[in-house]
This record gives C-alpha cells, sequence and structure tokens, in this order.
C-alpha cells in the first residue's frame, strides 16, 4: 500500500495520511447538509440527495485518490449547487431532472477536453479577469442567499430589499451561527465552518428554535427518488439554447475551479515544478468522471474542494489521505437523521463564510484598466442583482470584447471568446422571446 501511493518518495506515513484525511473531510463536511438544503429548494427530495452527496464525494475522492495519488477531496460544488437550483431551475423554469442532465453533459464534455488535451488552450483562451470575477460574483450571490435565509435580508415593496427582523429566533439563532463561525475561521480551527453548525445546531435545540430528532444514527435514505433522473426527461427540451448555455457555465465554473483548486492545493503539497503540475490530466479526469458519476446519483456538479488544502497542512502528501476521506463519506451516509436539525438558520452561516472567502479573488482584479473593470464589475455585480450565475457570466463575455476592442485591443481577445461572444448575446435575444 505505502509502495503504491509513494510514502517514502513524499516522506509521508499512514498516521499522517489518515490524519490528513480527517481533517479534510471535517473541513467540508458541512457540505452532507448544505448541499439538500440548496437543491431541496429546486424541489429535489432532501434525503435522496443527501446520499447522493456523500456518495458522489466519496466515488469521486476515492478517483482522485487512486488515479491521481493526490490528497485532494471532491464533494458537488459550493456555488454550482446555487446556480443549479436557484438560477436554473427556479430562475430559468428548467425541470431539475433536465437540469441535472445538464451537468451530466458538462462532465462528459470535460472528460473529452480532458482526453484530447485542449485543456491549455481553453484556460488561455478566457481572460484571468473574467475568471476571478465570475468567482467573486459566485461568492457574493452565495452569501446573499445565505443572508435571506438567515431573515437578514427580506423582501421590500420599496427598496427591493431591506434589514428583517433582527430580533426574531431564527435570525438570532443564524446571527449566532455566524459569530461563532466567525471566530471559529479567525481562530485557525480546522473545519471551522462544520464546528459552527454544529453548535448553532446545539443552541437550536437548547432554546426549542430547533425541535429535537429522532436519533443521531438512522437507516441510509433512499436514493430512488433521484437516481437516474437525469435520463428520465423530455428530450424535446434538451436541444435548445438555454440548455446549451447550462451546460456551457456548469462545465466553465467546473473546469476553472477545479484547475484553481488543484493548482493551488498542489502548489502548497509541493507537487508543483517549473509551474508544471504533475498527473494534472489523471487528476482533471478525476473531477470531470465524478460529475457526470454525481448527476447520475442526482445532485450538481461534484468538484475539487479547497478545503484539501487543510488536510495538506496536516501533513498529507499522496492519495491514501483522499482514500481515507472518501470513507468517511461513505460513515457519514449513516447520519442522515442530523437533516433535521440543519435548517436554513444554521447553513446559512456556511453560505455567507464560503461567500467571503471566494470574493477574495476581487483583489486580482485590475481595476485600474477601464477596458478589464467593467465587465469584471458587472460580473459580479449583476449575478447576486438578477439571482443568476448565467446572467453575471453573460454579461462578462458580451462586454469583454466590446471594451477590448475599443481600447483597441482586439487582438489581443482569443477567438474562442469571439464565438462565446456570439453564444451569450443569442442567449439574451433567446431569453427576451
Amino acid at each position: 500500500m505505502d509502495r503504491y501511493f509513494g510514502f517514502k518518495e513524499n516522506g509521508t506515513s499512514y498516521r499522517k495520511e489518515i490524519i490528513a484525511g480527517l481533517t479534510t473531510f471535517l473541513s467540508m463536511a458541512y457540505i452532507l447538509f448544505v448541499n439538500p438544503s440548496i437543491l431541496g429548494d429546486a424541489g429535489m427530495d432532501v434525503g435522496a440527495v443527501f446520499t447522493a452527496t456523500a456518495l458522489a464525494a466519496a466515488l469521486g475522492t476515492l478517483i482522485m485518490g487512486l488515479l491521481a495519488n493526490y490528497p485532494i477531496a471532491l464533494a458537488p460544488g459550493m456555488g454550482l449547487n446555487a446556480f443549479f437550483a436557484y438560477s436554473v431551475v427556479l430562475g430559468m423554469g428548467i425541470d431539475w431532472q433536465v437540469a441535472l442532465f445538464g451537468v451530466f453533459m458538462s462532465g462528459l464534455i470535460f472528460i473529452l477536453i480532458t482526453l484530447v488535451g485542449v485543456r491549455e488552450l481553453i484556460i488561455n483562451a478566457i481572460p484571468a479577469e473574467l475568471k476571478y470575477a465570475a468567482a467573486a460574483g459566485i461568492g457574493l450571490f452565495i452569501a446573499f442567499i445565505g443572508l435571506k435565509n438567515a431573515g437578514i435580508v427580506v423582501p421590500s415593496e420599496a427598496t427591493a430589499v431591506e434589514l428583517g427582523i433582527i430580533h426574531a429566533p431564527t435570525t438570532l439563532l443564524a446571527i449566532f451561527g455566524l459569530v461563532i463561525t466567525v471566530i471559529l475561521m479567525v481562530r485557525g480551527v480546522r473545519g471551522g465552518i462544520f464546528y459552527g453548525m454544529i453548535l448553532t445546531s446545539l443552541a437550536g435545540v437548547i432554546t426549542g428554535v430547533i425541535e429535537m430528532p429522532d436519533g443521531i444514527i438512522g437507516a441510509v435514505p433512499s436514493l430512488a427518488p433521484t437516481f437516474g433522473q437525469a435520463f428520465a426527461i423530455d428530450w424535446s427540451s434538451v436541444f435548445t439554447v438555454q440548455l446549451l448555455i447550462v451546460i456551457l457555465t456548469f462545465l466553465f465554473v467546473d473546469f476553472f475551479d477545479t484547475a484553481g483548486t488543484l493548482y493551488a492545493v498542489a502548489n502548497q503539497a509541493g507537487f508543483v515544478k517549473d509551474n508544471k503540475l504533475p498527473r494534472a490530466n489523471k487528476a482533471l479526469l478525476a473531477d470531470s468522471s465524478a460529475t457526470s458519476i454525481g448527476a447520475i446519483l442526482g445532485t450538481s456538479t461534484t468538484t475539487a474542494y479547497i478545503e484539501s488544502s487543510s488536510g495538506v497542512a496536516a501533513g498529507g502528501r499522496t492519495g491514501f489521505a483522499s482514500v481515507v476521506t472518501a470513507l468517511l463519506f461513505i460513515v457519514a451516509l449513516f447520519f442522515s437523521p442530523l437533516l433535521a436539525v440543519v435548517t436554513d438558520q444554521v447553513t446559512a452561516p456556511a453560505l455567507i463564510i464560503v461567500g467571503i472567502l471566494m470574493a477574495s479573488s476581487l483583489g486580482l482584479i485590475d481595476w485600474k484598466k477601464l477596458e478589464i473593470a467593467v465587465p469584471a464589475f458587472l460580473t459580479v455585480v449583476t449575478m447576486p442583482l438578477t439571482y443568476s450565475i448565467a446572467t453575471g457570466i453573460a454579461i462578462g463575455f458580451i462586454l469583454y470584447p466590446v471594451t477590448m476592442i475599443c481600447k483597441g485591443k482586439g487582438k489581443d481577445v482569443h477567438p474562442i471568446m469571439y464565438v462565446l461572444f456570439f453564444v451569450f448575446l443569442a442567449y439574451f435575444v433567446f431569453l427576451s422571446e
């Protein structure tokens, strides 16, 4: 076992890898409860999504560990699940089954891109500023959802939104959870988001805001309501410009989120040599395969988690740490009764904190250059204001070639960006019909 994973070459041991795997799991275990909450808003069965989330995370992480030998864990991605539920299903009116098919197709395209080796071409085609803007915009969108679920931000006929009733018991619980989670994160506690959810749930039960669960350990929820539903669809709804945009958005966000996460975690572990990532294709293949598998199981896009860096910090250097994390996700399947205590107010702090972390990419944008600042800013701001990640990305991709041409830099824009300009322009024309 140690020879297969290369313990000696990587200066690690079983003990280090097990601790790293456990650390990574605790850092990202919040997704087991947040993902069902978000996809449940799209009309999906919460119990089935819980099972699909755990299985997708376990299988994806296991493939990453065994195939690419990296201490990187995968699970349904934050931001992509919000896009799935709020933009695609609730915003565009697409059935969640069709949306799952869109996720499945984005995974297949990702696999094809990886196998034919055009990864670098696509990465270089889209400017870094738009990638940063998309990440930050998704962060603001997620944080806005968290503030809404907490009751801190509520609808208003006069001003669109306004401050909610802060002294409402459920809102106070969410604020308590946010404060506790912030303290844990600032103090550098690994798994701070997960522990924050536990403490918030306990506080809710003690104060009577949340009902006591029937138990802690229970039977694994049936996967039947979501398994294979990606193909139980009206196929006439597949061949539309609208679904094409959905698939491209799933692919775009997953592709660059994964590439960024892989590079960041691998660099932290000391794997990157001469700006090159060893076994990059295997890692990307693991991620793309997990996306399609997750769609079949019944969850939104499965992707690499930046929380894996906590496991690397704990000493993880091989895929054995990922195997440990995967096994822990399997064990977590038996803790489904806890879904009853993980209410919107409990998950809201997690959404807000993740949003804050994603918004940090705003600092990487060159705001002094208007040809960059304009499309970047409108990408960021329109996501939460239109309640649509796809709309924000579309606006950015349309405006970027325009501002660059006006600046006299049209030749610096990759031809692929001009193609996407017309694709996203058709998206808005289609929406107006």
